[in-house]
């Protein structure tokens, strides 16, 4: 597949998801819900939370929870290094405010896959966990401030993260 074919397919799947089931409440509590993904904060949290709650566990906690920091280093190194630039789609404007103009690969998305694979090999149920991790990941589709390559390729740093710090 050409190259051409692929940016062409990543821009008509971006412009799907912000033109279907988009209203003003919508968007909004799409917007709000996203917020838990920024900068990690929601993963981190529950990381935090585990170290607290099961003193026991707390360097396996800890061991979890540096691979979400780890994820999140390495999208931010990725990010400066690729320095792609995030959606622009005439007549479909960002439906939230990002740290930067840059989105290759999305955070949200490498934070919570490796967050969700960390978090499970603790023994937290994975079907809520990769359910939030999907749904912080789709949101940046809706909100359009990611291409959809973005958020794949996200998933596929975070996963690696996690399985390299297990």
């Amino acid at each position: 597949m050409a190259l051409s074919s692929i940016s062409n397919l990543d821009e008509g799947l971006l412009r799907l998801a912000r033109t279907r089931g988009h209203t003003p409440s919508a968007e909004r509590a799409v917007a709000r819900f996203s917020r838990l993904g920024e900068h990690a904060a929601v993963w981190l949290a529950i990381g935090v939370a585990g170290q607290a709650l099961e003193p026991a566990r707390r360097e396996r906690w800890r061991r979890a929870t540096r691979a979400v920091g780890g994820a999140y280093v390495a999208n931010t190194a990725i990010k400066l290094s690729v320095r792609r630039r995030r959606p622009d789609l005439a007549g479909l404007p960002p439906l939230t405010g990002t740290p930067t103009g840059l989105g290759f690969p999305s955070a949200h998305s490498s934070t919570s896959f490796a967050a969700a694979l960390a978090y499970s090999r603790l023994g937290l149920p994975a079907a809520p966990l990769y359910a939030l991790a999907f749904s912080l990941a789709l949101s940046r589709l809706y909100l359009g401030v990611h291409y959809p390559s973005d958020v794949l390729a996200g998933i596929a740093l975070g996963t690696a993260v996690a399985l390299r710090a297990a």
